[in-house]
């Protein structure tokens, strides 16, 4: 029998990933959950979602996330990126 290729989402967690870093960038910048919701115009109760990894955001949903956090989205990308190992 041949073995299937894995899956990414078999690997790693990203959705777990992001959402360590997202909280990290947040408290780097002194904001409440329910601050940074605020600034990009989110809620809180998703905030938290996405924090611990329970939803994935799209495209747009991280710009603004990026956008409240006063950072190029690229650079939350390229955090999981590093902890995922494709920036070693």
């Amino acid at each position: 029998m041949t073995e299937q290729p894995q899956k990414i989402s078999d690997r790693f967690d990203i959705g777990t990933i992001f959402g360590q870093d997202l909280r990290q960038l947040r408290r780097e910048r002194g904001l409440s959950q329910e601050e940074f919701g605020f600034e990009c115009e989110l809620h809180r109760t998703y905030i938290s979602l996405l924090e611990r990894g329970k939803r994935i955001p799209s495209l747009t949903t991280i710009i603004q996330l990026a956008m409240a956090l006063d950072v190029p989205p690229s650079e939350i990308v390229r955090r999981v990126e590093s902890r995922m190992g494709w920036n070693e």
